[in-house]
């Protein structure tokens, strides 16, 4: 067998192996690259213990280094891991920025395994803190990222993060938090969908007014509710 044949086997046989590999990411925020380090990749998916160096876009200066137990993510077509990605039940990206707490800084949430309800993705959550100069852990925000399916959604207009949750086929949930700064989450809003009997949907709506919540349920034919 002749070296250039054993040259192409060695190339193809690699492609199908697993073993660490580094990403660089340049399109994720204004202000940072970051620069992903994770234990275990193989054609479409990487896991396993992780690193992330976070650096200024300007100056390249490193500025933070981040870890993760498991920073579970998929690849795309181009064999980069995505970035802000945040689809229900589908694509979550390893790496989210984002300003999760409304104060006017970036924020970064990092993939940390799939903890969430059925299994789905979970996350570190970190926001700036402007008195030390970086980002730090904030546990309320991870817990939501953890109890729920998956990376919760921000809402900058209304100022508000929203959450997903269900049970089985038939019910699910959808909640919405105000961040109150220094004090931390305040639901104020819930609509819950039950269609359990399999023949009518009664929906919820729990809203939270001057500190007073308002409630209202309504049964609606399946058939109509969920005609799209």
């Amino acid at each position: 067998m002749n070296s250039s044949v054993i040259l192409i086997i060695f190339i193809v046989l690699g492609s199908f192996c697993s073993g660490q590999q580094h990403f660089e990411i340049k399109d994720g925020s204004l202000l940072y690259n970051a620069e992903i380090t994770v234990q275990d990749c193989d054609a479409d998916k990487c896991s396993g213990n992780g690193t992330i160096v976070l650096k200024d876009k300007r100056t390249s200066r490193t500025l933070q280094e981040f870890t993760s137990d498991d920073l579970y993510f998929y690849l795309g077509k181009d064999q980069q891991p995505s970035v802000n990605v945040i689809q229900l039940y589908d694509e979550q990206s390893p790496l989210i920025f984002k300003d999760f707490n409304f104060d006017g800084f970036e924020d970064i949430a990092i993939r940390n395994g799939n903890e969430s309800s059925y299994g789905g993705p979970s996350y570190d959550v970190y926001v700036y803190n402007t008195t030390r100069k970086q980002f730090v852990i904030s546990e309320e925000l991870t817990d939501l990222a953890r109890e729920n399916l998956g990376m919760f959604q921000t809402d900058p207009k209304r100022k508000r993060l929203i959450t997903f949750s269900k049970s089985g086929c038939c019910w699910h949930l959808t909640t919405e938090y105000r961040v109150l700064p220094g004090k931390g989450l305040d639901k104020v809003f819930e609509l819950e969908e039950d269609a359990m009997n399999g023949e009518s949907v009664k929906v919820t709506r729990r809203e939270k007014i001057k500190n007073k919540w308002i409630i209202k349920t309504k049964r609606y034919p399946i058939k109509e509710y969920y005609k799209e």
